[in-house]
Order: structure tokens, then sequence, then C-alpha cells
């Protein structure tokens, strides 16, 4: 992972909303109905479920799920006029070696 990548997911990561976003996600089953068409969470949890739970407003939750989404922490799947998120497991893994490397001394920085 590179430098400027870790730094943008920190970014994210560096609210409290954003991060119980996350904290969401990794279990949707608990804290999210499934959607009316869909019935499952294979391709995560709708935006609208999302944007009602955390109560922001559309335009904060919109800007937030977007910044996330382009530092790659969440996965975007559109089915008819619905989108859906989901956490992105490889890269969370990645970033969080990254930052036990970094913890450790042993890390590598790549530009």
């Amino acid at each position: 992972m590179d430098m400027k990548l870790a730094t943008e997911i920190g970014k994210c990561l560096s609210n409290s909303v954003r991060l119980q976003i996350m904290e969401w996600l990794k279990d949707p089953e608990n804290h999210f109905p499934p959607h009316e068409s869909l019935k499952h969470f294979n391709d995560g949890v709708c935006v609208s479920y999302i944007h009602e739970k955390s109560g922001l407003s559309q335009s904060t939750i919109s800007t937030y799920l977007s910044n996330m989404e382009k530092c790659g922490i969440l996965i975007s799947t559109r089915h008819g006029k619905w989108s859906y998120l989901k956490r992105n497991e490889v890269l969370i893994l990645e970033y969080s070696t990254f930052l036990l490397n970094e913890k450790n001394g042993e890390i590598t920085i790549n530009s």
C-alpha cells in the first residue's frame, strides 16, 4: 500500500460517524433491514438505509459515503435505481497490515 492511499483512508476514518458506518456495515444483518427487492446483503446495504440510520442530512451522508468509496474502503453496486454499499474487506486488511507494519518499524513506503 502506498503512503498516499494510506493517508486518504486515514482521513476517511478520522470521523466518528464514518467509523460508525464502517461498524454497521461490518455486521449489516444486525443493523439494517434487508432491502425489499433483494432480501439479502450480498451486495451491501441500501444507501437510503444508511442515510436514515445516520440521522445526517442527505448532502452530508452523500459526501461521506462518496469519499469513503473514492478511497476504496466501500464498494458500490447498483440494482435498478438503488445503490448498495459494502466494506472492501481486502483493502481494509491491506490498510490494517500497513499500520501494523508501521507500528513494528517494518514499513516500506511505495510512492
